[in-house]
């Protein structure tokens, strides 16, 4: 429908633009007549509610028994690169090549100057001597060569040594081989005996995110609970979107146990699927309930008002979720195993929860009709039921359209000035002892101790050789020894070797702080020069805590391009098909970069640059975990799609009913702020849990997803959008050549 001039005589100026949010209650805008199939399939499930509400139980049901079928072990996950090479040769000669450090370092002056100390060494290794079967491969200053397991300054000594495999004895050789430490360590209270390697940084590190989510958990879902019930003001409107969510999620996580055989899947994503499940399944019957609350308060039948609800927040979850599944499958560009379990497990949710938005959510609605509203809270229940329009984004909307251009250039030049620091922005993962802060974990503050007086000891890289034994790998060591002393610090001692079956692992300590330029040069340094003149001809291949983040920054950065154009490619191809049009593909996701590339400037500003440590409880490391950009573009770029597509429905509504473009856009966003602004308030409050929590690498998303968030729900959707729609006026609407309508 054409547009009303803004000169008309009549319904212009404010009284228009704020009519739809000033004139009380009233109907809400009907679309057109349009019976599509997900109205179809939820007027279906509304006329067969036994049989959807069982169906969808059984389903769920199959779902996690499915993931119980014993079909043997998980599917490995291969790391990028030479870094995942050398793993796979690891794990396929017995994966053991476990070796743990312990410093030994004299309360005051130097380990040579200190009898005490020299005992303990002493003690230690005679304690580890007498666990042949649990450990092997003992370094000490009483070794061959032992001032390598001596600091350069004299201050402090090492013993290194490897626990031994299979799998049935790990466990007990590591428990065995950490009660002889700790037994030195009690029999010399005046000298620091500290521990840290391979097994103890690893169970470090899991302990922290075992903790870091159960804290994110027991916070995160009593606050959901409260927003939902200052929502809807009832216990049963509240519990709604819960029951669908949390069933979405268990129907997934089944799934995803039986898929796990042949795709990876690790606990880090595990998390990051249950936040992402939790928010879609809220978000989804928040649009849901609103929109039938909204019908019934007009005055309709629960059949009638279901029917309408179908046709429009019905359309919109489906073209919501095929949008952030659609976003998701980029993952799978980058090549990389972790990254494709993540995509597969937020392609399961999110389907399970639109399917049950479409099946399951109408049925019951159809079953409790107006007991929806039951179990009312006091006051708020009462004041709650219909909060009708929101005034305040309403007339934020009208101030927008009034002056777009004035309005909207302001707010995207605030953003693109808080998206500058991305122009310096650093890639680089964070090591053991910066991910964790000081205190958290003994053998995170043992490995930062080790670092300066050994550097790169407790995180050497790992030099899978085969091809060599016997005399022939002592030669090459040899040769490796005189190639560090010769490499200008690069690389570091003491270099220490186990043997596997058909196979070596060499362990060469790294100058540099695990990962950064100095750790990356090092490890250029033994890849290409030291390594090749040592080990001639022998397959080599080096892995370890530099090299894993390294080689898996350098693959993610070579197929970040072509997943971003992917991810554009398909958002924009989902949203024209959705509304019919061109431009409003390209508007969404222009807004839709700038929210996304403000959040990531901040985040720069904040943890690369160094603001805020003190509030948010971090030291920086002078960069940004790697993986943390592309995540936060993928995962926002369809979980913003929410908002975008839901307001733009919203206002298409009004402008098929008959209205004109600027009373559309500003009915729309008014009509749209109430669960938009509920949805982004519980996502927002989940995702700044993280800022709370231990781990850097959860800080930061923390921080990014929830500023992200923050701004696409309120600058982007109450001002940017208003005001884009008003400056494309009735073009918005449809293509080249085509009137919309």
């Amino acid at each position: 429908m054409r547009e009303i001039p803004r000169t008309a005589p009549t319904r212009t100026g404010k009284q228009t633009v704020l009519s739809d949010i000033t004139a009380g209650p009233r109907a809400p805008h009907r679309p057109k007549a349009r019976r599509g199939a997900v109205a179809a399939v939820a007027d279906w499930s509304a006329r067969h509610r036994t049989l959807a509400i069982g169906g969808w139980l059984a389903l769920i049901a199959l779902a996690v028994l499915s993931g119980a079928l014993p079909l043997g072990d998980g599917a490995d996950a291969r790391d990028p690169g030479e870094a995942g090479t050398a793993e796979a040769v690891i794990d396929a000669r017995g994966g053991y090549a476990v070796r743990e450090n312990v410093l030994i370092r004299p309360a005051d002056g130097d380990y040579a100057d200190d009898p005490a100390a020299r005992d303990a060494v002493g003690d230690l290794v005679a304690a580890l001597a007498a666990l042949p079967d649990a450990v092997e491969d003992i370094g000490s200053p009483l070794s061959e060569d032992g001032d390598r397991w001596i600091a350069e300054d004299g201050s402090a000594a090492l013993v290194t040594f490897a626990i031994r495999g299979p799998d049935a004895a790990y466990e007990a050789n590591a428990d065995a081989a950490l009660d002889a430490v700790a037994g030195v360590r009690a029999e010399h209270p005046g000298t620091d005996v500290l521990q840290a390697g391979d097994a103890t940084l690893s169970g470090a590190v899991d302990d922290g995110i075992k903790d870091d989510m159960k804290r994110a958990e027991t916070t995160s879902l009593p606050l959901t609970v409260l927003v939902l019930l200052a929502v809807f003001g009832s216990l049963v409107a509240a519990g709604i979107p819960l029951l669908l969510a949390a069933t979405s999620v268990a129907g997934a996580f089944g799934l995803l146990g039986l898929l796990g055989h042949w795709v990876p899947f690790n606990s880090a994503a595990s998390a990051i699927v249950l936040l992402i499940g939790m928010a879609v399944g809220i978000d989804y019957s928040l649009f849901y309930l609103r929109r039938f609350r909204e019908e019934r308060s007009a005055g309709r039948g629960s059949r009638d008002a279901l029917r309408a609800t179908a046709a429009t927040s019905g359309h919109v979850i489906a073209a919501s979720g095929l949008t952030v599944m659609a976003c998701m499958t980029g993952l799978l560009v980058t090549g990389i195993d972790v990254l494709k379990g993540l995509a597969l497990g937020t392609v399961l949710v999110v389907g399970l929860a639109v399917l049950g938005s479409v099946t399951v959510l109408p049925a019951l609605l159809a079953t409790l009709r107006h007991r929806v509203d039951a179990a009312r809270l006091p006051w708020i229940g009462k004041r709650r039921i219909d909060p009708g329009p929101s005034r305040f984004w309403g007339r934020v909307a009208a101030a927008a359209v009034r002056r777009p251009l004035a309005t909207g250039g302001l707010a995207a030049v605030a953003l693109l000035l808080a998206a500058v620091p991305m122009l310096g922005l650093r890639l680089q993962d964070a090591a053991v002892t910066a991910s964790l802060p000081p205190g958290t974990s003994a053998a995170v503050d043992a490995a930062t101790e080790m670092q300066r007086h050994f550097p790169g000891s407790a995180t050497a890289a790992r030099v899978a050789v085969t091809g060599l034994d016997g005399p022939e790998l002592d030669a090459a060591l040899d040769r490796l020894h005189a190639a560090a002393a010769a490499s200008e610090g690069r690389l570091l001692e003491p270099i220490t070797v186990t043997e596997l079956d058909g196979a070596a692992v060499v362990r060469v300590p790294l100058a540099g702080a695990v990962t950064g330029p100095e750790a990356d040069d090092a490890l250029a340094h033994l890849r290409e020069t030291a390594l090749p003149a040592a080990f001639g001809t022998a397959d080599t291949a080096v892995t370890g805590k530099t090299a894993l983040p390294h080689d898996f920054t350098r693959q993610l950065q070579a197929r970040t391009p072509y997943t971003v154009a992917l991810i554009l490619l398909l958002a924009f191809a989902l949203l024209a098909a959705a509304f019919r049009s061109w431009t409003i593909p390209l508007a969404s996701i222009a807004l839709n970069l700038l929210s996304i590339g403000a959040a990531c400037g901040v985040l720069i500003w904040v943890f690369q640059d160094g603001h805020l440590e003190g509030l948010l409880g971090f030291t920086s490391y002078g960069g940004v975990v790697s993986w943390i950009p592309l995540f936060m573009f993928v995962i926002l770029f369809g979980l913003s799609m929410d908002y975008h597509i839901f307001v733009l429905s919203r206002v298409q509504e009004r402008r098929r009913a008959g209205a004109a473009n600027r009373d559309a856009i500003v009915g729309g966003t008014a009509a749209s702020a109430g669960v938009v602004s509920s949805a982004a308030l519980i996502m927002t409050g989940v995702f700044s849990v993280f800022v709370t929590l231990s781990a850097i690498e959860y800080k930061m998303l923390g921080l990014g997803m929830a500023l992200a968030i923050l701004i696409d729900a309120t600058l982007v959707r109450g001002v940017l959008l208003p005001a884009a729609l008003a400056l494309m006026g009735a073009r918005a609407w449809g293509r080249p050549g085509h009137t919309g309508g």
